[in-house]
């Protein structure tokens, strides 16, 4: 893969890491698509994600870094409440359990089965019609002060169905938020704090893996994207939390049905392989 492909998939990545679209399936679908062609891998994608992360850890700086000083404290304060910040670090803890067990349990199927275009193609589509049912119908009055363990072990499974391209990590959390009641924003702003823990263990994991292995991807055209994929993320991060506060998720579910029905067409006329 050229440097001018790897600059493009770095680009997707930073545009679509969180919005309700799904990277992965992105990634997956333009991929084979360039000059070069070839699914990038999963690989790929997991370290370009770091580039997004750092993103995240940069514009919730403040945020972290009072939850996780909070959390570090409460280690030592047996027996007391918990304030809020340390309530919210063992909630994204808690919360990171289920995608990296399930990572590590069906970590063949995701580099592998689970990249069927096919697939990708449908839980576009599927998720697509949930969000819609969850963002019309959800009560949308919670705020994060109110999230609860139960809450938090039921956005981590939603986060984990993320495993799957074309689900979408923050589609998946964003939409479990709005079935459960919390407001959009808060909902989008727990998605962002969740990915941080699970999407750095897994680049870095994938990088240590990979490190010295000829793979799709050179590692020069890796880290480019990775590069790009953090400034375009920390753009994409500003414009959205200040567009799901007053608009609704449907142009993202309008995008993602059309997504699916194109990739579906282009498998039909022989132009995508499904693998």
């Amino acid at each position: 893969m050229g440097w001018g492909e790897a600059a493009v998939l770095g680009l997707i990545q930073g545009l679509t890491e969180f919005l309700p679209v799904s990277s992965s399936a992105h990634l997956r679908i333009i991929g084979p698509m360039l000059p070069s062609g070839g699914d990038p891998g999963a690989a790929f994608t997991a370290i370009t994600q770091i580039g997004t992360e750092a993103a995240v850890l940069l514009y919730f700086r403040q945020d972290i870094a009072r939850i996780f000083t909070a959390w570090l404290a409460s280690l030592g304060q047996r027996g007391q409440a918990l304030s809020a910040d340390a309530r919210m670090g063992w909630l994204v803890m808690l919360g990171t359990l289920p995608i990296a067990i399930l990572g590590l349990l069906f970590k063949s199927a995701i580099e592998g089965s689970l990249r069927n275009l096919y697939i990708t193609a449908t839980m576009l589509i599927a998720f697509a019609i949930v969000l819609a049912l969850a963002d019309r119908g959800g009560r949308k009055t919670l705020t994060l002060e109110r999230l609860s363990w139960r809450d938090g072990v039921l956005f981590g499974f939603a986060q984990a169905m993320a495993l799957i391209p074309g689900v979408s990590r923050s589609g998946g959390t964003i939409t479990m938020g709005l079935i459960l009641g919390y407001t959009r924003e808060a909902a989008a702003r727990y998605s962002f704090l969740l990915a941080v823990p699970a999407v750095l263990l897994s680049g870095f994991y994938q990088l240590y893996k990979t490190w010295g292995v000829a793979g799709p991807v050179g590692a020069g055209q890796t880290w480019l994207a990775t590069g790009i994929a953090f400034f375009v993320g920390y753009a994409v991060i500003v414009g959205f939390l200040k567009l799901v506060s007053t608009r609704s998720y449907m142009p993202f579910v309008y995008y993602r049905v059309a997504l699916g029905l194109v990739v579906f067409a282009l498998l039909g006329a022989g132009i995508l392989s499904p693998v």
